[in-house]
């Protein structure tokens, strides 16, 4: 079973490459997910049989400074989630459907009886005042586990930094390497330029209709061609010019891998799954983080100081801020070339 967690989109496409692998080596696939992160995998695989798991239904709060409260409000209702996806689990090992897990922060996606394994780059969980005990918290989920794989380098330039790199951790860590779906090749290289800018949105709501509305302010009646995805994944795709603004609800890898590479600038989330995406097509972007979401913001500061892609604010955001761009250097492009072979290894026993 492969089962990412479903907030925003990022956990369920950096899957792709490992079930990709997983299929060129011949393992039977089990996707489990709920919402928009199990259709999105859906319709990237649909030939694989899948299973709904329970819901862990995150929200953010309009305002960024009580995301820290709202997380810490729902979190019965995590647990509960959690303790279900323990139960479901269970009950599909001791069927003989399952023989083993790979789990990318679903807490409660694992067994005794067969190997599992968790996939994060967050071994420090930054929450502001709280970020020891959360960060506490998640590594003694993490130690339930077999083993613990990361999507990132274990060196001193990497792209997750401290997130992925504390100075001591209680388990051992296999680093993969950064994870993208664009890694193998999906479509043709492509050279011409469609798009002078492609904003990508994802994530949990109220925060990404909020950052959709404020874009199609920014940048309505643009003399630019702009693509905007929505990250909405729905039965059908949609296409609609609003105010000068191409806009479809979602695309499927081949189409936004042709998509970024057509595009001349990128602006979107700072999350870690768009970073190693546009990583790994050595893509210009802009960012601006989630409102309240410290990862996002770290992870957006880090790369502003080191001199590689320019960000603001969300509420600071105006499109001259774009100009930038040219005076950073750009993302690092790692080799992506996990041993799947010896980590797959895991599953086959003695």
């Amino acid at each position: 079973m492969v089962a990412p967690l479903h907030w925003g989109l990022g956990h369920a496409t950096r899957c792709i490459p490992i079930i990709e692998a997983l299929l060129t080596q011949d393992f039977d696939v089990l996707i489990g997910s709920d919402g928009a992160a199990l259709s999105l995998l859906r319709k990237e695989f649909p030939q694989l049989e899948y299973i709904e798991l329970p819901s862990y239904n995150i929200t953010y709060p309009e305002k960024g400074n009580w995301f820290a409260m709202k997380l810490l409000t729902q979190f019965p209702h995590i647990k509960k989630a959690m303790i279900s996806e323990e139960n479901q689990i269970a009950k599909l090992v001791s069927q003989g459907r399952i023989d083993g897990i790979i789990s990318d922060n679903r807490l409660g996606v694992y067994s005794t009886r067969v190997p599992s394994v968790y996939i994060t780059h967050q071994l420090q969980v930054f929450s502001g005042k709280t970020s020891k005990i959360s960060t506490k918290l998640h590594q003694r989920i993490i130690k339930k586990f077999d083993a613990c794989w990361v999507p990132d380098v274990a060196g001193n330039i990497n792209l997750s930094g401290e997130l992925g790199h504390p100075a001591q951790l209680p388990f051992e860590v296999n680093y993969l390497g950064p994870l993208s779906r664009f890694t193998s090749e999906v479509k043709k290289e492509i050279s011409e330029k469609k798009y002078d800018l492609l904003i990508l949105l994802s994530g949990p709501e109220p925060q990404r209709s909020i950052l959709e509305r404020q874009m199609m302010e920014a940048f309505k009646d643009d003399d630019r061609d702009i693509l905007l995805v929505r990250g909405v994944v729905e039965q059908r795709q949609t296409y609609e010019v609003i105010n000068g603004i191409i806009c479809v609800n979602f695309l499927q890898s081949a189409a936004l891998k042709e998509a970024i590479l057509s595009s001349n600038l990128v602006v979107s989330r700072s999350g870690y799954t768009t970073i190693m995406d546009l990583a790994s097509l050595n893509k210009k972007a802009f960012f601006i983080p989630t409102p309240g979401q410290y990862e996002q913001k770290y992870l957006a500061k880090r790369l502003k100081d080191l001199g590689m892609v320019p960000s603001c604010k969300q509420s600071k955001f105006t499109k001259e801020k774009l100009r930038k761009v040219p005076m950073y250097s750009g993302l690092p492009k790692f080799e992506m070339k996990p041993d799947f072979k010896k980590l797959f290894s895991l599953f086959h026993g003695e």
